[in-house]
């Protein structure tokens, strides 16, 4: 219609239409009624509202336009502003399409509703929203998505019964329009390809729980909100949630979606303490009836190969890498790789593309943990640990190699600590029940007994043992329970409990010579020296280590031969025989840099400081020290590192340097107190009474000074005699 004709339809012709509608009167719908005129430069809108005049006074039908749909944000959203920031950047740079991906309760839709807020002044013709119903076993056809855009802007149009046409129709409605469309919960690309607008004008922002591609499509990942946003949400909500939002935002799994349920139910219920419901959310079943429906769409959507997939990855309670998952489902590594990969689109499982690892959510795996059934989660559960522990054996195989292979071993056995653990407490934990659970405990510390000894501490180191032990007496191992004996020995002297790891190691020694095990008798004599050493009994340890020694070097033990020279350096150094201890040093320091054992070396250079110290060469005994210290952290060996710190307070007392000193020291006993080494701990407050006793300052050295004593004592350590002395003098100091 041009303008001349629209000039002339200004008259009869709208009392021409009302005629015509008040003699139908019986056919028309109460409400009322919007007629569009269309010229040929522009879309004019023309509002005609008909009242039924001879009728009544109230409007019968209104065909007005609907071109602003879009609902308002949540008024309690809260975050995602580094998203939104950079969704609007990305407009202005002139991006037509989004995409918000992720999985369900994550907030996707509430984050395009607040961005298409943002980018409506972008979009003044119209911003549409339709829910394409993506999750369901039904998604809008593009048919009726088309249809309902037409509509939007032309409420009377008869719209083409061929989905050809309706599509032409559809891009000339847009044509030239800046009009926004959002389309919430898309199934996937196939849904949206035929929606997308002419290349001018429009925006699009689509949502979806699939991760799909689309040309022009900038697509964004949503994850769980940070701690401190989903705090904020919660208070938001509810304020009177308190110092509980953080202990409840943890337990919903840092979803909007779950946040949001909480949050409500205890603005709701003011009779409700949150403490309480905190205690309730602690349950699983409570956590699971949160997300149910909302997991339950998604996992409807998944055939059954991927729905048993995807059950079997609950076995895994944190990160995991692709020969995990190949082992835990018990299919080819290729085959799980493209399982994992349609998981991760369909926002099921998480994927770390800078650490190369897959995930679940906590609430992902707590639903998909209750759809296995018990023998699936048995068998699950039984091959992630028999995974875990073969995993365990490579890191401290190459542990075992030294040089770059060491560090690599570390990193491997870190990496994978959360399911080496979570691997072994079960095996532990059905031992007695199920078959070859005990072999797998019994195995497990055998597996990783050097990264275990250097990474776990001593308490822990005990557990692990005493569940091994149990297991390897259960199956009658003789060998592995001696080894099992003899490690806690070492485990209790590491916490200062010297008579106590030596009955262990008599028995461990008993058991090797029964079973003909030279290398666990040779390893076993010499932490008898050790442990009679650090009772003071220096000639009676030479004579274990000496007895070691000979066998370490009769089944051509390097490692062992190493360990047992450099304590025979540590016994003849605690005898004044300093210039023979430094031969026996540097024997074990050649020893440990030809077989690459880092630890080894870090302790060889440390017990040379020791030794150039008593020498009175304190500056060279820095430089060890200094080389010791950067090698435990390298390793991350934290008793060694503590001992570093140590000597290096020491040297720098000896110097005159105490502040500096003090600094070293206070270093090296956090470190003490937080590995649970008793005799470092004593050690490390007595020379911190030293340094301010050097500095006048009693007040400050005589506690610390009876905190040492406490502990030396406790620990029979041989320098009881030296800090009751020095206490003594520093209670009564002289004028």
């Amino acid at each position: 219609m041009n303008k001349a004709r629209l000039n002339q339809a200004e008259g009869s012709g709208i009392l021409r239409i009302r005629r015509s509608l008040s003699q139908n009167k019986s056919n028309l719908p109460s409400g009322k009624v919007g007629l569009e005129i269309e010229n040929d430069n522009e879309m004019n809108r023309f509002s005609l509202v008909i009242y039924k005049r001879a009728f009544s006074d109230q409007p019968f039908f209104d065909l007005t336009p609907s071109l602003h749909q879009l609902p308002s944000p949540p008024t309690d959203f809260t975050g995602r502003t580094a998203e939104l920031a950079e969704l609007c950047a990305k407009f202005e740079q002139g991006v037509t399409t989004s995409g918000l991906q992720g999985q369900g309760g994550v907030g996707k839709t509430a984050l395009a509703l607040a961005l298409a807020a943002q980018l409506m002044g972008r979009y003044p013709d119209a911003q549409i929203f339709l829910d394409l119903k993506g999750g369901s076993t039904s998604p809008l056809p593009a048919g009726a998505i088309m249809a309902h855009v037409v509509r939007s802007f032309q409420p009377m149009a008869k719209l083409p019964d061929s989905e050809v046409e309706l599509k032409a129709a559809y891009h000339s409605t847009l044509f030239k329009k800046r009009a926004l469309l959002l389309l919430d919960n898309a199934r996937d690309a196939e849904q949206i390809k035929p929606l997308m607008p002419p290349p001018a004008g429009c925006g699009v922002i689509v949502t979806s729980r699939l991760h799909f591609h689309l040309p022009g499509l900038y697509a964004q990942n949503l994850e769980a909100l940070p701690m401190k946003d989903a705090r904020d949400l919660l208070l938001k909500i509810a304020p009177r949630i308190g110092e509980e939002a953080e202990h409840i935002a943890q337990l919903c799994g840092y979803l909007p979606l779950t946040l949001t349920m909480a949050g409500s139910v205890l603005a709701e219920r003011i009779d409700l303490s949150p403490a309480t419901y905190a205690h309730r959310l602690g349950d699983e079943q409570t956590r699971l009836d949160m997300v149910m429906a909302s997991y339950t769409l998604s996992y409807e959507l998944l055939s059954e190969e991927l729905r048993a997939t995807w059950r079997m990855l609950a076995a895994f309670p944190n990160t995991f890498e692709v020969e995990g998952a190949a082992a835990v489902c018990d299919v080819e590594r290729d085959v799980a790789e493209m399982q994992l990969s349609e998981l991760v689109r369909y926002s099921l499982v998480n994927w770390d593309a800078l650490k190369e690892r897959y995930d679940l959510h906590d609430l992902a795996r707590l639903f998909a943990n209750s759809k296995l059934n018990e023998p699936d989660r048995t068998a699950a559960r039984l091959r992630h640990s028999v995974h875990y522990k073969d995993l365990l054996s490579v890191a401290d195989a190459l542990y075992l190699k030294g040089g770059d292979d060491l560090s690599r071993g570390l990193a491997l056995f870190d990496l994978e600590w959360i399911n080496i653990q979570t691997g072994q407490a079960w095996a532990a934990e059905f031992a007695l029940m199920i078959d070859g659970a005990a072999r797998l405990c019994n195995a497990y510390t055998g597996a990783g007994i050097y990264c275990l000894n250097l990474r776990l501490h001593p308490r822990e180191w005990i557990n692990w043992l005493e569940e091994s032990l149990a297991s390897a007496r259960h199956l009658n191992d003789q060998r592995s329970e001696g080894s099992y004996v003899g490690n806690l020995g070492a485990a209790y002297a590491a916490l200062g409990e010297t008579r106590r790891a030596i009955e262990f190691y008599e028995q461990a020694l008993e058991i090797a010579r029964a079973t003909g095990d030279q290398r666990g008798e040779g390893a076993h004599l010499g932490n008898l020296g050790a442990a009679y050493a650090t009772l003071g009994e220096m000639r009676r340890a030479i004579e274990f280590y000496e007895q070691a020694l000979l066998i370490a070097r009769e089944i051509g033990d390097r490692r062992g031969e190493g360990n047992h020279v450099g304590n025979l350096g540590n016994a003849y150094a605690i005898l004044g025989e300093t210039r023979r201890a430094i031969e026996f040093y540097e024997q074990a320091l050649e020893i440990a840099r030809a077989i690459g054992d880092r630890r080894g070396e870090g302790n060889r250079l440390g017990n040379l400081g020791n030794a150039y110290a008593v020498l009175g060469k304190t500056r060279r005994a820095i430089e060890f020290y200094e080389q010791a210290l950067t090698i435990s952290r390298a390793i991350g060996d934290r008793r060694g590192e503590g001992t570093d710190l140590g000597n290096l307070g020491t040297s720098y007392a000896a110097l005159g340097e105490t502040r500096r000193a003090i600094e070293f020291y206070e270093q090296a006993l956090l470190i003490a107190r937080e590995i649970g080494d008793r005799s470092g701990e004593g050690n490390r407050l007595g020379n911190l009474g030293n340094a301010y006793a050097a500095l006048g300052e009693y007040e400050k050295a005589v506690p610390l000074a009876e905190n040492a004593l406490k502990i030396l004592e406790a620990i029979e350590s041989p320098y009881v005699e030296i800090v009751q002395k020095n206490l003594n003098q520093w209670r009564n100091p002289a004028p």
